[in-house]
Formats: C-alpha cells, sequence, structure tokens
C-alpha cells in the first residue's frame, strides 16, 4: 500500500500530497489517527482526506486505516535503529550513511517485486520472445539499465538496441513495425527524450512497454504495457541506485524469462559469447577449434 501511494503521489493534488506524506513517512500512525487528527496534521480537510482515499483506490478512510494497520504490522524495520527511509540526516557519520544507503537499496529491490504484475511481465516476455526486433530507451541513469538490458537480450541471441543518442533514438523507432518491442525507461516517467520515441514507436505499430515508477506518469500514456518500479529518490540521491536497482530487478525478471522460454538456445549463445572474450581474461585462454 505505501508503495503504491509513493507512486501515486506527483499525480495528487498539493493537499493529497500532505496527507500522502504523512501516511509514507509513518503508516502506524496514520492508521492509530481519526480522519480529523490525520486532516489537521496534514494542514486541510476531511474531504480532502476522503478524496485522497478514492485517489489511491479506497472506498473511504475506514478502509485505509486498515490497509495501514496490516501495512505497518509487516514493514521490516531497519537493524540500525539510525537508519530512516527519507533522506540521510545533516551530521550523519559514514557507518549511518551506508547502513541507510544498504537498507533503502534492498528494500526498494524488495518492494519492486512485492507489487510486481506477474501478469504484464508476462505478456511482455511473450511479446518480446515474439519481436523481430526490440529497440530499449533510457535517458541519463536509466540509459544504464537500457543499455544494461540490450546487452542482456544481445548475449542470448535476440536483436535487440540501444540507442543514447535521442536523434538516431527517433530515425531507429521511426522503422519499427507491427510485431517489433519498443521499451522506455525513465524512473519519473517524464523524460521527454524517451516519451517522444516510445509514442512514434507506438504510432508505427510496436508493442511499447515502460519502465518507470510512477503508474499516473506521462510515458505510461504512450505504453501498451506498463512495469513499475518501487523506489524513494531523496535530496542528495537524484538517480540514486536504489532506483537503477529497483529498474535492474525488473530488467532480470524479464530476460530471464524470454531465456526460460528457450533454454537451450539461450544456454548455448551465453557459452559462445563467454567463450568469445575468454582470451581477454588475465589467466584466459581460448579453446582449439
Amino acid at each position: 500500500m505505501i508503495v503504491h501511494i509513493s507512486g501515486l503521489l506527483p499525480s495528487l493534488s498539493p493537499a493529497e500530497q500532505r496527507v500522502a506524506r504523512l501516511v509514507v513517512a509513518d503508516p502506524a500512525d496514520a492508521a492509530r489517527r481519526t480522519i480529523t487528527d490525520l486532516a489537521t496534521a496534514a494542514e486541510t480537510s476531511e474531504a480532502t482526506v476522503i478524496r485522497f482515499c478514492r485517489s489511491v483506490g479506497m472506498e473511504g478512510y475506514p478502509q485505509l486505516r486498515i490497509r495501514l494497520a496490516a501495512e505497518a504490522a509487516r514493514r521490516i524495520e531497519p537493524p540500525d535503529a539510525r537508519v530512516v527511509g527519507g533522506d540521510i540526516p545533516p551530521g550523519a557519520d559514514l557507518a549511518q550513511i551506508i547502513a541507510t544507503i544498504a537498507f533503502n537499496d534492498a528494500r526498494a529491490v524488495e518492494e519492486t517485486a512485492e507489487q510486481l504484475d506477474a501478469e504484464v511481465c508476462e505478456r511482455v516476455v511473450d511479446a518480446i520472445n515474439n519481436a523481430e526486433r526490440v529497440e530499449i530507451y533510457g535517458a541519463g541513469a536509466s540509459g544504464f539499465v537500457a543499455s544494461d538490458f540490450q546487452q542482456k537480450l544481445h548475449r542470448i541471441g535476440r536483436t535487440a538496441f540501444h540507442f543514447p543518442d535521442v536523434h538516431a533514438a527517433l530515425t531507429s523507432s521511426a522503422l519499427l513495425s507491427r510485431g517489433d518491442v519498443a521499451i522506455g525507461i525513465s524512473h519519473t516517467g517524464t523524460t521527454s527524450d524517451v516519451i517522444e520515441v516510445l509514442e512514434q514507436a507506438r504510432v508505427r505499430g510496436a508493442t511499447t512497454v515502460a519502465i518507470t515508477n510512477f503508474p499516473r506518469s506521462p510515458i505510461t500514456e504512450v505504453a501498451d504495457f506498463v512495469l513499475t518500479t518501487a523506489a524513494r529518490e531523496t535530496t542528495y540521491r537524484s538517480g540514486a541506485m536504489a532506483s537503477r536497482l529497483a529498474q535492474l530487478t525488473i530488467v532480470d525478471c524479464l530476460f530471464v524469462g524470454v531465456a526460460a522460454r528457450n533454454r537451450a538456445r539461450a544456454r548455448k549463445a551465453l557459452e559462445v559469447t563467454a567463450e568469445a572474450v575468454q582470451a581477454h581474461r588475465l589467466g584466459g585462454h581460448r579453446r582449439k577449434a
């Protein structure tokens, strides 16, 4: 529930966002509050709290309190009491910074896996497996993930491309057609370059997939399938490792899903490609034909 609310936060009104931040920061405390208490703490009205409940898929405040109480009961507390889920506090020593980053990164992977829609993943894997051509787009930190996915697919013999330059991506996506797959990766879901390329791929008839942290972000409007991550970026960690790890979790699930469709072919391709670079590793040697 907390992951769901966090993902919807940018699409909420300013007043609803104040309610959301209180709920996300301490679900147990929010569950104990009456609707009047929560509205007062968020400096808003009871009507806004009710609108917030409906915005996140709840019928009303009682249902929200029940879900929050259940969420609070199952939440794993960090091993170090000084570790917090938000920004690293001023004056934090390096040990606290390390513990906080490690905890939040691990939680991003776990929560991404927990909320990942297996049925949507299955359909995306089918699309990639049947595609003649797969193109993957991403900018900045998400570009590294796009490149990683392209290399993974390429190693098992899938025709996949990643174009870091938006002009190259646009010219290539203009040649896509029905049966091809275009995947756009954007943590915020607002990266205009990625959205533009994905939109053009869709116009050309390709199946489009968005990997984003926010299910109501602009990129989802040009995607046939949406897969969401569950990472929280903070002031000092915009484009942080947590968001990339969450994206890589989805990428690995899709990659292994595709490989599993063609186990023998994938295993052979991985062996051949590993052998091709073996001579470039210290102590390595190339097998004789």
